[in-house]
């Protein structure tokens, strides 16, 4: 419950007020009073200075935007993609950028890039084809020195032509960004499709392998990971630790898988 003291038990009130000044000066200064009172409290010297706090909060509100700056960049990257604006998409990639997709090895620059992604069709879509890569579930962690960042997505497919084939599809996006010029860009798009199977006969029937490395056009690196699809199981490494313990999550235990060599 919170205590009303009567405005003659403050002596400046009382002195401020009166027929020439009225009850509403009197209430206003003695809230100024209250407040200077509040900041003649001695400060402990492990106190942060009013400085270095709007500094720290300008560098929360900093981190903040660029978290938002990336999500839009990947999500754009997601619009281009599902649509075969190659040129686009792999514009979104830095100098050095990397871009793998499953098994298909690892393709490096935004030339090779935009060139490596004509395997998933000609330049924009077709009438009756169907490309949808949506991204979802973000979590993106920027680093201290708002240089470099993370982001790992979940993926949901949606592949096909009209009248002769559909694929549903779900993997995961672990992705890293850097900021180039002053502006973010994908420094390492990594697509782990983790199962996918006919539209028509789904899940229980059927079982669509990843497809491997182009002979047509060879990955600049063989792929980083070698994985089965569903129905095998594989947890791609979380690239951030957990957000309660604290405790890394890149080296998680996987099931035993006798065709990749996984004891």
């Amino acid at each position: 419950m919170i205590k009303t003291i009567p405005t003659s038990a403050h002596p400046e009130a009382s002195l401020a007020s009166g027929p020439s000044t009225g009850s509403g000066r009197a209430s206003l200064l003695g809230a100024a009073l209250a407040v200077l009172a509040l900041l003649a409290i001695p400060i402990p010297a492990t106190a942060q200075t009013a400085q270095e706090r709007v500094s720290a909060y300008r560098e929360r509100v900093e981190r903040l935007e660029d978290q938002v700056a990336i999500e839009n960049l990947q999500a754009s990257f997601g619009y281009y993609f599902d649509k075969g604006l190659w040129g686009e998409a792999a514009a979104l990639f830095s100098r050095q950028g990397r871009f793998e997709y499953g098994q298909q090895g690892i393709y490096i620059t935004p030339a090779r890039i935009e060139r490596a992604m004509l395997l998933f069709g000609p330049e924009g879509l077709a009438p009756g084809i169907l490309n949808n890569h949506m991204m979802l579930q973000s979590v993106v962690i920027v680093a201290d020195d708002g240089r470099t960042a993370t982001g790992r997505w979940q993926g949901m497919v949606m592949l096909g032509q009209s009248g002769q084939t559909g694929q549903w599809g779900v993997g995961v996006y672990e992705n890293t960004y850097v900021l180039e010029g002053g502006v973010w860009k994908i420094s390492g798009l990594h697509f782990y499709p983790l199962g996918f199977t006919d539209y028509d006969k789904g899940w229980m029937q059927s079982q669509i392998p990843l497809a491997g490395q182009s002979a047509l056009f060879p990955p600049d690196l063989p792929p980083s990971e070698v994985y089965r699809a569903f129905p095998g199981v594989y947890v791609p490494p979380f690239s951030y630790p957990h957000p309660v313990t604290g405790e890394s999550m890149a080296d998680i235990p996987q099931p035993a898988d006798d065709v990749v060599g996984r004891p």
